[in-house]
């Protein structure tokens, strides 16, 4: 069965972003095509992104912390990024997150959940570009919601109804894409 992990986008204190993560991931429980997980990066603590090139394409860290982000991710088909924008951008603990790793990224799906004033628009397409780097297909479906209609006071998450179903084609999308891709790991992987 497909793997698939619902991985916050940011790591501050006072963060919203794990109450949005936790209502995808209670969409989500709701099938029974893939496992879904809950993979909070604040967890991982991971420090800025310092490790050496080599170490990206070889798996071998010097970062203590990258060895088990690594095998969560590698252990994943596929995930649902959940954004917070910040300054029209994806935060900068979900940028390090995905740069200390490569080949853990590869060939697997991801669909996107973001929020913000604008919807969180921006900081998706920029997720969009990163992810293309290291062979994530990015699925065309996206819940993009707002700061000032489906929050209280910008702080208590209560989503307008019909994100739901949003929600729910996005999934679709990912198992779909996450599925295919596993093939072609698998192909590579028999090649090696």
């Amino acid at each position: 069965m497909l793997k698939i992990g619902i991985i916050t986008g940011s790591t501050r204190d006072s963060r919203v972003n794990k109450q949005v993560a936790e209502w995808v991931k209670g969409i989500a429980d709701k099938r029974t095509d893939a496992q879904f997980e809950l993979v909070d990066i604040k967890d991982y603590n991971l420090p800025r992104y310092n490790e050496s090139v080599p170490a990206v394409f070889t798996k071998d860290y010097q970062t203590p912390e990258a060895k088990p982000w690594s095998e969560k991710i590698d252990s994943l088909d596929g995930f649902v990024f959940v954004l917070a924008e910040y300054n029209k951008g994806i935060t900068s603990g979900l940028k390090d997150a995905i740069d200390y790793l490569y080949q853990e990224w590869n060939n697997k799906a991801a669909g996107i959940v973001s929020y913000g004033s604008t919807l969180g628009v921006s900081a998706a397409n920029e997720l969009r570009l990163i992810l293309s780097v290291p062979k994530v297909a990015t699925v065309g479906t996206h819940v993009g919601m707002s700061l000032f209609t489906d929050f209280e006071e910008m702080s208590k998450f209560n989503p307008a109804p019909f994100h739901e179903d949003t929600v729910g084609k996005l999934l679709d999308e990912v198992i779909d894409w996450s599925t295919a891709l596993k093939t072609l790991r698998v192909k590579e992987e028999v090649l090696v």
